[in-house]
């Protein structure tokens, strides 16, 4: 019997992540990644601690916005501060903030059900 989930094509799944980077629709990104349902990007954080307003300009902006951002902080989870908890809010976009490989995993879940979610993945 076959379990593997059924996922719309085109849709972005998130193969492996370690060694500074993630392997996402069978495409390797080296660094920290932005993953939308549609397409990855590049993203240039680095550390969890120095995230602000400004390093979510791309998910804020998106078209369609999606309606929950989790953050994968690295190696292990850290709380942002409660400005940037706002500043998503004010777009419309709940936050959940967990370790990237639990990040990584809630996604495909996510996706796999259809859910609006976007991901912000620092690498590890």
């Amino acid at each position: 019997m076959d379990i593997t989930p059924l996922i719309p094509a085109g849709r972005q799944i998130i193969k492996g992540y370690g060694d500074k980077g993630f392997t996402v629709s069978g495409i390797r990104w080296e660094g920290s990644v932005l993953v939308f349902p549609d397409r990855t990007l590049a993203w240039g954080a680095t550390d969890a601690g120095t995230l602000s307003e400004g390093s979510f300009a791309e998910v804020i902006a998106a078209s369609p916005r999606p309606e929950l951002l989790l953050l994968g902080c690295g190696a292990r989870m850290v709380l942002p501060p409660p400005a940037l908890r706002a500043a998503l809010k004010a777009a419309g976009i709940k936050l959940e903030v967990m370790d990237t490989g639990g990040a990584c995993r809630t996604f495909n879940v996510l996706l796999a059900e259809d859910r609006s979610v976007a991901a912000a993945l620092i690498a590890v």
